[in-house]
């Protein structure tokens, strides 16, 4: 089988496309003909080697997809060409989150998914909406389960609520479509008139370009006749958490996502306890998250945006095209 490790010291030109011998499922796992994958901030701040290092030969990509050509003994779950899609922790499978439930990351700490065969734990996989391609199953894992978790596991979000999403990451892609789907309104920002028009297409009720206007907490503020959004998908980090805050209405909720801007940011404590601002971590979601999310996709028959579709022997490029920040909508991989 084809496969792509990546070896020390972690860049990208390290990921060595190997041919190797395929894995055959033991007692309690599947052998997944993997299909497609998808690029994530972590795949990336880890392939290329700016978050701690990776064991070396590790093969990259939390996110993948495929059908089942085999099942070990003690699984009743999957059959044979089932279409199925991995979920980011194999071991927490629902309640919330603990120590022990938050290990064997794909692509991280164990082997991910940049590979044509993998054996996993049964529950390492959920099966996949219908009708998708298998690319478009890969969008679903980490992006997808996050914007969920976000607005409706944890923000509860409802039909008539103000969601603002930063940017057009897929998590904030992910974020819009949920939102709409719950009869809520979107408010979206960009620093890109091209991609604000994208934004708008995909079902923006109003938009902001973050650049042009600075204050733009408050400027999504006015958007709601001064009572402030109700959710905020805040993935930017230190740089924006002020302005999400400032967008936010009395008893809101911001959803903490992503680190694009850094780690360490200061925040107005009294601006969060005065207003009863609730802030919610969120790291990815736990596989009956990932379940409920399907069975809402396949319900309101929504697709992922997806920007682009590479073969597995262009890995750098599509890992070259990510960082660009000229992509609107997932990076895949067709393997």
């Amino acid at each position: 089988m084809r496969v792509v490790r990546l070896m020390a010291p972690a860049r990208l030109e390290n990921l060595k496309l190997l041919e190797e011998e395929p894995p055959k499922p033991r007692r309690g796992e599947l052998l997944v003909r993997i299909r497609a994958a998808s690029l994530n901030f972590l795949d990336d701040m880890l392939a290329s080697g700016k978050k701690s290092p990776v064991a070396n030969g590790r093969v990259p990509l939390s996110d993948g997809a495929g059908e089942v050509i085999a099942v070990g003994d003690d699984v009743d779950e999957f059959k044979v060409a089932d279409a199925v899609v991995s979920t980011f922790y194999p071991y927490w499978l629902g309640g919330e989150m603990t120590a022990a439930t938050r290990r064997d990351v794909p692509g991280e700490s164990v082997d991910g998914y940049a590979r044509e065969y993998v054996c996993m734990p049964a529950h390492a996989f959920t099966k996949a909406p219908p009708g998708y391609s298998h690319a478009e199953a890969a969008t679903l894992t980490c992006a997808g389960v996050t914007a969920w978790r976000s607005l409706v596991v944890r923000g509860q979000v409802k039909p008539g609520d103000t969601v603002l999403t930063l940017g057009s990451g897929s998590v904030s892609l992910f974020a819009m479509q949920f939102a709409k789907a719950a009869g809520a309104r979107v408010i979206a920002t960009s620093s890109s008139e091209e991609k604000l028009e994208k934004l708008e297409r995909l079902g923006a009720d109003a938009v902001i370009n973050y650049k042009t206007v600075p204050d733009w907490g408050q400027a999504a503020r006015e958007l709601t006749d001064g009572r402030g959004v109700d959710h905020v998908m805040e993935v930017g980090g230190p740089a924006t958490l002020a302005q999400s805050i400032s967008a936010c209405r009395t008893g809101g909720h911001i959803a903490l996502i992503g680190l694009l801007t850094g780690f360490t940011a200061e925040v107005s404590i009294p601006a969060l306890f005065s207003n009863q601002i609730r802030l919610s971590g969120i790291s990815i979601g736990s596989r009956a998250d990932q379940e409920d999310m399907i069975r809402a996709i396949a319900v309101n028959r929504l697709k992922p945006v997806i920007d682009r579709r590479l073969p597995l022997q262009e890995i750098v490029g599509a890992f070259e095209h990510y960082e660009s920040q000229k992509s609107f909508g997932k990076v895949c991989l067709d393997i």
